[in-house]
């Protein structure tokens, strides 16, 4: 069996370096666990960022797979398949909406909801096309491609990828005054995180959400939810909208929906809004494929069966209290909502996240001051408890 050493050799010397991952190998993994080459266990306090809510290789998710795999994987949409309705038919009814359009990735999805939001405001809103204004939030983080990048306040996600995409318009997460004044009658949509992730697990002010879905109503522009991230359980709601009990014009969603198995995202809306596309406007070849839908298929059954969102919710409350009990005067706070936690330090977190590798706790830095803990939402109160230890000791050290 090749060693750790060796396999991050061979990643290095083939691999563009537009990662830098934390030096340790996954060959195994089952549940919140993983192991490596060499057979160290180490638990899994990140989830591939949420995409892992499952748990690694859940059984029930893995059998559909295998089911599927051996019946039909990929058909393109220049055919029907026979699961792809089904999938359809249940994140309808997760979401309250009336339609739904298939792609793999997240960035995918987004870049889906702001053709759909940019072709909406011309048909409907009558905003002349070249003119849609999309506001978004500093901070925010949508995914990788030049559109996105182009509405993105990170200047090293933007650097060297010009000339970038014009429309886009960016407010403080978390102002409604900016929001309001931003609003001009070109202006077709508002896209936000409910919480930022990749921003630090930031919050906003309670009711803005609910504020913001107000104003956008009045102004007739669409309110664009990214629940990749927040989506499906991880924050102790099914979508993190809820917790203002806000229902978004669209979702964008990804990330669990594919169970931890297989690259599966969606934009969900109704049809007075998804219906501005028609047959050759819009598609993907993967998007939609049987593969994936029987995935996430089931892992949206698994999901409201076991009451993922009590589960989160709970474990959530009793990890955030935990860590509150911490004792180093260089942290600022613990915040985030269910099993999406963020660490904040006054200083930076990657010495916290290094120690705790060697300590057998994978979780990692964001916004560089902030350790992001997203395990499983099938973690036990025991390897909480079994991670605590371990975060005690390296946090209450260093």
């Amino acid at each position: 069996m090749k060693s750790t050493k060796a396999i991050i050799e061979k990643t290095k010397k083939f691999g563009a370096n537009n990662y830098d991952p934390t030096e340790v190998v996954f060959s195994e993994a089952e549940g919140v666990w993983v192991t490596d080459p060499e057979g160290n266990k180490y638990i899994d306090m990140l989830s591939a960022y949420s995409a892992v809510s499952h748990g690694h290789k859940h059984p029930r998710i893995i059998e559909a797979a295998k089911k599927q795999m051996e019946k039909v994987t990929l058909t393109s949409r220049a055919f029907h398949n026979d699961v792809l309705g089904d999938f359809y038919e249940l994140l309808a009814e997760l979401t309250d909406k009336n339609m739904i359009l298939p792609m793999n990735t997240g960035a995918e999805a987004v870049e889906t909801a702001i053709k759909c939001a940019r072709k909406w405001g011309m048909e409907v809103k009558g905003v002349e096309d070249g003119n849609q204004e999309i506001i978004a939030c500093n901070g925010n983080f949508h995914g990788r491609t030049t559109a996105i990048v182009s509405m993105s306040s990170e200047e090293a996600y933007k650097k060297g990828y010009g000339p970038l995409n014009p429309g886009f318009k960016l407010i403080d997460y978390g102002s409604i005054d900016q929001l309001e004044k931003a609003i001009t009658p070109n202006t077709v949509a508002f896209i936000m995180e409910p919480i930022q992730g990749e921003g630090g697990i930031i919050v906003p002010p309670e009711g803005f959400m609910k504020k913001a879905a107000a104003i956008c109503k009045e102004n007739q522009v669409l309110l664009i939810a990214d629940e990749v991230q927040t989506g499906f359980a991880r924050t102790g709601k099914m979508f993190a909208s809820m917790w203002e009990e806000v229902s978004p014009d669209m979702y964008v969603l990804g990330k669990a929906l594919g169970g931890g198995v297989f690259p599966v995202s969606a934009v969900a809306a109704d049809k007075s809004i998804l219906g501005v596309f028609t047959p050759g406007s819009h598609g993907s070849t993967f998007g939609g494929n049987p593969l994936g839908c029987a995935i996430a298929v089931e892992a949206m059954k698994v999901m409201k069966e076991d009451n993922y969102v009590e589960m989160a919710q709970e474990k959530g409350t009793y990890f955030m209290s935990e860590l509150r009990k911490l004792k180093n005067p260089h942290i600022v706070e613990v915040r985030g909502k269910g099993l999406l936690i963020g660490l904040a330090f006054d200083h930076p977190a990657a010495p916290y996240c290094d120690a705790l590798k060697e300590e057998g706790v994978l979780a990692h830095e964001t916004h560089e001051t902030v350790i992001r803990f997203a395990p499983p939402i099938v973690i036990t109160k025991e390897e909480i408890d079994w991670a605590m230890e371990r975060i005690k000791k390296v946090i209450n050290q260093i």
